[in-house]
């Protein structure tokens, strides 16, 4: 079964921008916490970025601050990543992940932390 949908990904350019959208397509996301991650080819599962249930907490790799930027409208029960100056090196396949969220936010980044996943978007940097 599909827990999450994911859209948004495609072909942008060095510097580009992309939005990519999560959404449950059976249930309510209202009540958890919502990751992203994502994964180039031969190379591990990286978190990205991860938000708690009330778009209060919100966390990023290190490495993404001030160009990524995730949030979500539970109105419309959807999370985002904005993403911008975009480099080639982010290429890779992203995923959207969901888990009841427990009020702590330590392992938001781990991808063992999550049950639920979409299927991946592809999102590719290139000239």
């Amino acid at each position: 079964q599909v827990q999450l949908v994911e859209s948004g990904g495609g072909l942008v350019q060095p510097g580009g921008s992309l939005r990519l959208s999560c959404s449950a397509s059976e249930f309510s996301l209202d009540s958890y916490a919502i990751g992203w991650f994502r994964q180039a080819p031969g190379k591990e599962r990286e978190g990205v970025s991860c938000i708690g249930s009330s778009d209060t907490n919100s966390y990023y790799a290190e490495s993404l601050k001030g160009r990524f930027t995730i949030s979500r409208d539970n109105a419309k029960n959807t999370v985002y990543l904005q993403m911008n100056s975009l480099k080639p090196e982010d290429t890779a396949v992203y995923y959207c992940a969901a888990a009841p969220d427990k009020g702590y936010y330590l392992y938001c980044l781990n991808w063992n932390s999550y049950d639920y996943w979409g299927q991946g978007t592809q999102v590719t940097v290139s000239s």
